[in-house]
């Protein structure tokens, strides 16, 4: 058999070094995420507590590093092992995998253009369940300034909402200093200060609402999105369809690697099985799920009848 030739399907090493390329790094970036955010747990001593996870009344953002490293190491790990070993059940489940999260972006991205007001609603109440465990935990707190900052807003629709946490709600029996206050994020930036001032916003909402806003930034964060996403569409609906595209071309290397890879499997029983089909030199191979046919040039026709 060793003098034989036969031209058949081969996996493509252009594809198959390109997904485990293309893989490892997700892979690797996936093991750093949920590396810091195991980390990050860790110094707030949630691993010496698993109960406290549930116990944060807003959003705790470690969880997001958790999620999204972990959903990129599954990923990473079955596109990275599955191309370099040839595995076509990695290979599947990487493409099924791709394709379930290609399709709840789509839905969630349909949903939200459909229910504008729900998602308005819902992103209201979001917001200010984390602003009532603001000072529940340190990373909610960053994460909550850093937005503030950023779309320079105070609160989900103003800075009255702040009237929801224990700290700065101005009710007569607050015995805190940071009463009918607002946090610093709220306030408007001084470029000529170099440090910034964290008690600036202190007793700022006892002050007429002509006033507060010479001081801090009176528009709500929901607003402000809504305005920097207007301000925006066209990045955001580019990023979102060059993901898109990525994982759909994703998708159909993995596909056709598999394809590829039976191909060659098929190929290789045949050639095992029926050693006298080798003197032809124009032999082609038509796969079907269920049916592989050899065609030979001569006219003859062979059917061997298989399961994959």
């Amino acid at each position: 058999m060793s003098g034989n030739h036969y031209k058949g399907h081969e996996v493509s090493c252009c594809i198959k070094y390109f997904i485990f390329g293309f893989n490892i790094l997700f892979w690797l970036l996936g093991m750093a995420l949920v590396g810091i955010g195991l980390w990050a747990w860790s110094e707030k001593g949630v691993l010496s507590n698993i109960s406290s996870i549930t116990d944060l009344g807003g959003l705790d953002p470690v969880w997001l590093f958790m999620v999204v490293g972990g959903v990129m190491f599954i990923l990473g790990f079955a596109g990275c092992i599955g191309a370099l070993r040839e595995n076509t059940f990695l290979l599947k489940f990487f493409s099924v995998f791709l394709g379930i999260i290609f399709f709840l972006e789509l839905t969630t991205g349909i949903l939200a253009f459909v229910f504008k007001d729900w998602i308005k609603d819902q992103l209201n109440l979001f917001i200010n369940n984390n602003i009532r465990a603001y000072r529940d935990d340190i990373d909610l707190q960053n994460l909550i300034d850093f937005t503030q900052e950023y779309w320079e807003c105070c609160g989900a629709f103003g800075a009255d909402d702040w009237n929801l946490n224990i700290y700065f709600n101005c009710t007569d029996g607050n015995p805190s200093r940071e009463k009918c206050g607002v946090p610093f994020s709220c306030c408007t930036k001084d470029p000529a200060e170099d440090v910034i001032n964290t008690q600036c916003g202190y007793d700022i909402r006892a002050k007429p609402d002509s006033e507060q806003k010479d001081y801090i930034n009176v528009k709500g964060c929901v607003p402000q999105f809504e305005k920097w996403l207007q301000d925006n569409l066209t990045l955001v609906a580019g990023i979102f369809i060059g993901v898109a595209l990525l994982q759909i071309f994703g998708i159909c290397l993995a596909q056709n690697l598999v394809k590829n890879d039976i191909c060659t499997f098929t190929s290789s029983v045949l050639c095992l099985m029926y050693p006298h089909f080798y003197p032809y030199k124009h032999t082609s191979l038509d796969v079907h799920p269920f049916v592989f046919t050899v065609s030979i040039s001569q006219h003859e026709t062979f059917q061997l009848f298989a399961t994959v």
